[in-house]
């Protein structure tokens, strides 16, 4: 089994653009041969990732897929600003300057039997990534995907046809990819968008969770990336009904590497109250120890 990667291990790499394809929102995946980085990544870990020659400062990037054998990642971003404006032009063979995997991951191994992961926004990729590496170290996990956006989702819908017991009657519309996976999908939206769940993604999975029998209950698990709001509410929804839960907290970063400390974040730990950086102590930490 893969380990979380530590500072020793994090690569300087020339990725080339295999593949850019745009969708609504301006929103864009990338797919970059990096075979260093692909070697190594965790569902949970980003790259630092320079988005033109012409922009020194870099930009944090989740992982969304990685495949060590073929040696590429895919990147999901939203060109907001003039970095993100400038990759979103770069085209096939186009090289791309990446520092990474960064960061400590998601737990690999030793789950419950009914994981539940939330995504929200520009916090779905690391669930992909995540639900992708549950599905093939764990046959028997019954994996629960439930993703929100207010703006269209950066894939085409579908209507799910994995039924999922206890939710609400015309909430269908799932992610095609993981429907292919067999993993069981939602999506959250206020946009109106067709078979979406008209409210947040917390109200949907405690809906759900509600649902479930005491036994039923006691095999699930969150995983979760997203705004800060909307971790917090997730940690809120954890604490309610007594589950474990690990976030993966969004923060600006200049260096990545943990050198500068601008990403500090306090967390409680069993010592007290103590400042972790989410680059390297993180992204991931226990929902607890953050939202407390």
């Amino acid at each position: 089994m893969k380990h979380p990667p530590s500072r020793d291990s994090i690569n300087v790499e020339m990725a080339s653009v295999l593949e850019q394809k745009g969708y609504e929102g301006d929103q864009h995946i990338l797919r970059l041969a990096a075979p260093e980085i692909a070697s190594s990544a965790l569902a949970g870990s980003f790259v630092h990732l320079r988005c033109d020659d012409s922009l020194p400062m870099r930009r944090p990037m989740s992982i969304m897929r990685a495949n060590p054998k073929q040696g590429w990642i895919d990147i999901l971003y939203k060109a907001h600003g003039q970095g993100t404006g400038l990759l979103s032009k770069k085209q096939k063979g186009d090289e791309i300057s990446l520092i990474g995997p960064i960061g400590m991951p998601f737990k690999q191994s030793d789950y419950r039997s009914r994981p539940l992961l939330i995504g929200g926004g520009v916090g779905i990729p690391p669930m992909v990534f995540l639900a992708e590496h549950m599905k093939k170290t764990r046959k028997d996990l019954q994996s629960f995907v439930i993703m929100g956006s207010e703006v269209p989702f950066p894939f085409k819908t579908s209507p799910s046809q994995i039924m999922i017991p206890g939710l609400p009657e015309g909430v269908i519309a799932g992610m095609p990819l993981l429907e292919d996976w067999g993993i069981a999908s939602r999506l959250c939206s206020q946009q109106s968008y067709p078979g979406c769940f008209d409210g947040m993604v917390t109200d949907l999975a405690r809906t759900w969770l509600q649902s479930l029998n005491p036994e039923q209950l006691a095999e699930v698990e969150i995983f979760s990336c997203g705004p800060t709001p909307m971790l917090r509410a997730v940690a809120e929804l954890a604490d309610e009904f007594a589950l474990p839960c690990q976030v993966s907290l969004e923060e600006y970063m200049a260096c990545a590497v943990g050198g500068c400390a601008g990403c500090v974040v306090r967390v409680n730990s069993p010592s007290g109250p103590a400042m972790k950086r989410v680059c390297v102590d993180g992204p991931v930490f226990e929902a607890g120890s953050v939202f407390y």
